[in-house]
């Protein structure tokens, strides 16, 4: 599928973005430490600031209907990382992960899920130019995928340790019980041992998989332009860590997200179902994503929490056999 950018452009984003994250981890993460809230504040304003600076270029350089699609996307990749958050606080907790771990855990899940999605996208492109009859099947899942969310109460999120990626882990992969500093492989008694982190990781990465599913045929309801599909969810993965610190403690205040992610995703998904009878303006896409995106925060923190949605919100408990720091994280490490 024909793409607004050239090889240049894509040459100098990737490269952009590879500086960045080894400036993240190489500079300002370069010793494990739990994650302030100033920190995750003001991260999370760097990468909202990029998006949105990117977004101005898109303007100059692609013209303003190339702007408004990311726009768009960047906002439906935004709201859906949200709801990611709530997974990652499930994963966290069964896991007993230790602050001044989780970030390490969540910089290589960006680093896979940036691959992860850029296969995927490269798919869905290959697919929608060859067989435009996908388009319905995207819309298919989005819908499915709203009626899931609707039905869905809260507190009721699957155990992690449940999930088939860890128990084929447990059953193929060597590994301790214990965590070994920011360590995913140790070598104990000579034999070369998987760490919980490594095991946190891979239901981290299958996670992002599910949730690709869901977000990317959303994002080419409103732009089939490649270069705008990958940017916008570059961006929102890129910003999905320090979002993760900054709301990690209150996310589960936001009650009525799933519900405008309902609304969002009921409508990117009636919006492909249609697409060859009519096509929505690319305009009112934007205010109504928008739209439904502020009432779902504004009513989250406006109407008042009932004590029985208070104990239904409250985080899960860690698992009775969840993963325990070994003597490299008794100290949790240095803070900031």
């Amino acid at each position: 599928m024909q793409s607004v950018a050239d090889p240049l452009s894509w040459s100098v984003f990737t490269v952009a973005v590879l500086g960045l994250l080894a400036l993240d981890l190489g500079v300002f993460h370069r010793r494990p430490h739990a994650v302030s809230l100033r920190e995750a504040g003001t991260w999370s304003a760097v990468w909202i600031g990029l998006a949105g600076l990117f977004g101005v270029y898109v303007y100059f350089h692609f013209g303003s209907e190339r702007a408004l699609e990311f726009s768009a996307a960047y906002l439906i990749e935004k709201s859906l990382s949200v709801d990611n958050l709530f997974v990652f606080v499930a994963i966290f907790s069964s896991f007993a992960v230790p602050p001044q771990l989780q970030h390490r855990v969540l910089f290589w899940g960006v680093i896979g899920a940036l691959v992860l999605r850029a296969i995927f996208i490269a798919l869905g492109a290959v697919l929608l130019e060859h067989f435009h009859a996908i388009i319905y099947v995207f819309g298919a899942i989005l819908l499915i995928t709203a009626y899931r969310l609707l039905r869905e109460k809260p507190g009721e999120e699957a155990n992690p340790q449940n999930s088939a990626a860890y128990k084929l882990f447990q059953r193929f992969i060597p590994s301790t019980h214990d965590y070994h500093g920011n360590h995913m492989l140790v070598r104990v008694n000579g034999r070369l041992l998987a760490t919980p982190l490594l095991a946190v990781l891979l239901v981290v990465e299958v996670s992002d998989v599910i949730f690709a599913v869901d977000s990317i045929p959303a994002v080419f309801a409103v732009t089939e332009d490649p270069f705008i599909v990958y940017t916008s969810n570059v961006f929102a993965i890129l910003g999905l860590r320090s979002l993760y610190f900054l709301l990690a403690d209150i996310v589960h205040r936001f009650r009525f997200l799933k519900l405008g992610l309902v609304a969002i995703l009921s409508f990117v998904g009636i919006k492909m179902m249609i697409v060859d009878f009519y096509k929505v303006p690319i305009v009112f896409s934007l205010a109504f994503i928008a739209l439904a995106l502020a009432i779902a925060i504004v009513a989250s923190l406006l109407i008042p929490v009932s004590e029985a949605e208070k104990n239904a919100l409250k985080h899960p408990p860690p698992a009775p056999d969840a993963p325990k720091a070994g003597p490299e994280l008794e100290p949790s490490g240095p803070h900031q």
